[in-house]
Parts: structure tokens; C-alpha cells; sequence
């Protein structure tokens, strides 16, 4: 039982409310929703989901705390890695962020863009919340310059027209509502939310439609054995379409994502065999995901395999994988970590910086459990990711 304290009453007033919404779509469908869809609402529903309302998510008064929120040395190595490809790109670059979180890292990076100095011509953030959209804009408008402010737009959807740049996210693929499947009998089938007697939110197999059969048995056939009878886990049919939906008009330039996750060989290891899909609140792992909806985070590991057979089927050409840990030490983090520390206020202050440079690097904390990946078209990345190849795992 979780030793969480319960909500308070506006909260639980809030995930009740989104849970009538989400028994009536159940409703209207006949009975259940594929569990992608119940994801979908439970984050994203307009005004009601996790990502949608106005509950803070990031930092220690939130839910979790993200990379960029535990150190501004995290941006600073980020934008170390990209700067070459900036420049490749040309005069017009442009820098795009996917999921603005709190914003801290459109700040620190663009503070260290400018001092490498390769400020883009635009630092665009697709963010779909319009409540983060306003905390972000809050922020930078609070510590930016007016130069820097300047370049910073938010965006409602892709770059439809050509431009060249980058596009960064972090831990934004594993919030994307993803498929269950289950094996039974050498049939697959798709996981469903469906109500039970007294209106709960409840597990249900239905047949898989062709779409979700394919994209098993092709994972299943890079498999070194074959998944049990009885195997249960996650899988993003939709990744292929998404990020060629991102990249939208991205001519010439690179992709970077870093998120938790795995090869495809670790990920889909027979004894997962309930996938690893869970909730985050308050800093707590719950395994219920429909205990709070809107409440709570949801989310499932990401394939790293998928993402770059996604990414490579779009045009691009891979460019690096390897931990957080590499990727971060690879590209400056010591140099950015001595310099923050020359202009520490204090022993405390440099204290609390080589704090954070273990959360970020340590296998007990984000180090290994984090992944960076990348890919490029006519720029160049694979400086990037020159300690700590992973690649053979993919």
C-alpha cells in the first residue's frame, strides 16, 4: 500500500472529475479503450490532464525533478554537443526544444549558447500545455535578457516549412501514450481499459488490430529468443509517424534525445514480463497507474532500437549512443563543472555543484539509467558521442 499522503480535496475533486471524463469516452466506445488512448486523456485531456492542468510537475515541489532542473551543467553540455551542428546549419538556425518543462533548460542553454557564442536565429518550444507554456514564458522573461528573450517563440505545432537546426528533447518519449500488448497463445493481443462493477478502471484483452501485430512481431523477430506465453509489455506504434511529425521541415541538422530506457535486447527481457510502465507522484514510484488520473505521471521506458529505426527511416543518419554519463562527461562537463565552481559564491555553493554533477553521473542515480541518442542530415554530431559507445547494444 502506498504510503503516500492522499491529495488534497481540490485534487481529488480534479482526478475525479477527469475520471467521469474518462469513463464516459470508455462508454462511448463500447465498453474499453485501447490503454494508449486512456494514457492520452489521463495526461494531456484539455484543462484535466496531468500535463494539461496547473499542478507544478518539475522539481522538489512537484512529482519528479528532470536533468535540467537538478543542474544548469546538464544545458551547458547539451549545448557544448550541439554547437558544431548550429554552426553547420547556417545563419538561420534554429534550436527546437520539444516539452519545455519549466523552462530551465531553454534558460541555461541559451545562456550558454551565447557564451560559445552560437546563439540560434530562433530557440522555438513546442510545448502542447498552455499552462507550462506560461510558467516557461514567466521564467525567461524573469531572467533573460531582452536580446536573448528576443529569439525565444513557443509553437503550437512542428516546423511545417524548411529550416535548419536542431531538435532537442528530453524525457519527453517516454510520456508518449504507448500501446500494451500481451502474448497468449501465439496470438497478440491489445491491453484495454475497461470498468468493472463499480465503475473502477479495470484490465481487458482484446484482439490486436494489424497495426500493433506488426509492430510485435517485428520487434519479436529481432529478438534473440522468443517472448513467453503470458508476456505483457509496451510498444509505440506510433513512434515512425510521431517523429517524422516533429522533424517536420528539419532539412539539414541533428536530433538529440535523452531519456531512461533501453536497447531493445534489455528492454524486452523475458523476465519483464509486465513491461515497465509506472506512475510518478511526489517522487514516488506507483505501480498503479490508474490510482490519481491526473495526479499522477505515467509512463513507460523507452526503445532506444525503435527510436533509432524511427529516426533513420526518416531521412537521418545516426550519429551516437551512450549513457547520460558519457554523454555529459564527453562533452565538457569537468570544463563547465570548474568554471560554475570559479564563480561559486562559496565553499556550499561548490559543494552543491559537485552534488549535482553526481546526480547526473552516478549509476545509482541518472547516470546509466538515462541514455543519449543522435542522428544527423548534412551536419555533424558524432563528436558528440566520441566516450562511451553503446551503439553495439541497438
Amino acid at each position: 500500500m502506498s504510503t503516500l499522503p492522499q491529495p488534497s480535496a481540490d485534487a481529488r475533486e480534479h482526478s475525479a472529475h477527469l475520471r467521469e471524463v474518462i469513463q464516459e469516452h470508455i462508454i462511448a466506445a463500447g465498453g474499453s479503450l485501447p490503454f494508449w488512448k486512456f494514457m492520452e486523456l489521463a495526461l494531456y485531456a484539455p484543462g484535466l490532464g496531468y500535463y494539461s492542468a496547473g499542478a507544478h510537475k518539475f522539481g522538489r515541489a512537484g512529482d519528479f525533478i528532470t536533468a535540467p532542473e537538478r543542474s544548469p551543467l546538464f544545458a551547458a553540455c547539451v549545448a557544448t554537443a550541439v554547437a558544431p551542428a548550429l554552426r553547420q546549419a547556417g545563419k538561420g538556425a534554429v534550436f527546437l526544444e520539444l516539452g519545455g518543462g519549466s523552462g530551465a533548460f531553454a534558460e541555461e542553454c541559451l545562456l550558454a549558447l551565447q557564451a560559445q557564442d552560437m546563439l540560434p536565429a530562433r530557440y522555438a518550444i513546442l510545448e502542447p500545455s498552455a499552462d507550462l507554456r506560461q510558467r516557461q514564458r514567466e521564467r525567461l522573461q524573469a531572467r533573460l535578457s531582452p536580446e536573448l528573450l528576443a529569439r525565444v517563440e513557443w509553437l503550437d505545432g512542428p516546423l511545417a516549412e524548411p529550416w535548419n537546426g536542431v531538435l532537442f528533447a528530453n524525457e519527453v518519449i517516454d510520456a508518449l501514450p504507448a500501446s500494451r500488448f500481451a502474448l497468449r497463445a501465439g496470438t497478440v493481443l491489445e491491453e484495454h481499459v475497461a470498468l468493472d462493477g463499480e465503475g473502477r478502471f479495470a484490465r481487458t484483452d482484446k484482439p490486436a488490430d494489424a497495426l500493433l501485430a506488426a509492430a510485435v512481431d517485428h520487434l519479436q523477430r529481432r529478438l534473440p529468443a522468443p517472448l513467453p506465453d503470458g508476456y505483457r509489455s509496451e510498444v509505440l506504434v506510433q513512434l515512425p509517424y510521431w517523429m517524422q511529425a516533429v522533424a517536420g521541415g528539419l532539412r539539414d541538422g541533428a536530433l538529440l534525445f535523452i531519456d531512461y530506457g533501453h536497447a531493445r535486447d534489455e528492454y524486452y527481457q523475458p523476465e519483464r514480463d509486465d513491461g515497465t510502465l509506472r506512475a510518478f507522484r511526489r517522487h514516488h514510484v506507483d505501480n498503479d497507474v490508474f490510482a490519481w488520473p491526473g495526479l499522477q505521471d505515467i509512463t513507460a521506458s523507452v526503445d532506444f532500437t525503435a527510436v533509432a529505426e524511427a529516426c533513420v527511416g526518416a531521412g537521418f543518419e545516426f550519429s551516437g549512443y551512450c549513457s547520460q554519463a558519457s554523454f555529459l562527461l564527453g562533452n565538457g562537463l569537468q570544463t563547465h563543472l570548474q568554471a560554475a565552481e570559479a564563480q561559486a559564491a562559496d565553499d556550499i555553493a561548490r559543494h552543491n555543484l559537485r552534488q549535482q554533477v553526481k546526480h547526473l553521473t552516478l549509476p545509482s542515480e541518472m547516470g546509466e539509467r538515462f541514455q543519449a541518442i543522435g542522428f544527423q542530415r548534412g551536419v555533424e554530431l558524432d563528436a558528440a558521442f566520441l566516450l562511451g559507445d553503446l551503439s553495439h547494444r541497438l
